[in-house]
């Protein structure tokens, strides 16, 4: 088993029990150069989404160095989210961090989700 392999299988055992407990998930997918965000109703709607590729946070990344691979990027991604998510009157989400290490960039986004707002 392989890295991807890994990190894949532990990311269905915790969308499993998201969806056991029928709740809203922030959903957390990181590459080596961007960072991805989305808000996903149980039934696998996306309510609310935000990335580095968006044009706003690309403009405030703009004269900074890797601009979407580091963890300034990843806190704006996150801020930004819960923001759009409170526009859409959710408050409370689960944590999919989608077998990804809670560190650096994934801790990040989700400090940065808890402080604008949301609860999970």
């Amino acid at each position: 088993m392989d890295k991807k392999e890994s990190r894949l299988r532990r990311g269905r055992r915790t969308r499993a029990k998201i969806a056991e407990l029928k709740v809203n998930r922030l959903s957390v997918h990181r590459t080596n150069t961007h960072i991805y965000a989305n808000i996903i109703s149980p039934d696998a709607r996306i309510l609310a989404s935000c990335s580095t590729l968006e044009a706003g946070i690309r403009q405030e990344l703009a004269g900074k160095t890797g601009k979407g691979g580091n963890v300034d990027a990843a806190s704006l991604v996150g801020k930004r989210v819960a923001e759009k998510a409170l526009k859409a009157g959710i408050t409370e989400v689960a944590f999919d961090r989608s077998g990804f290490r809670y560190h650096g960039r994934v801790k990040a986004l989700a400090e940065a989700a808890r402080e604008a707002g949301l609860k999970f």
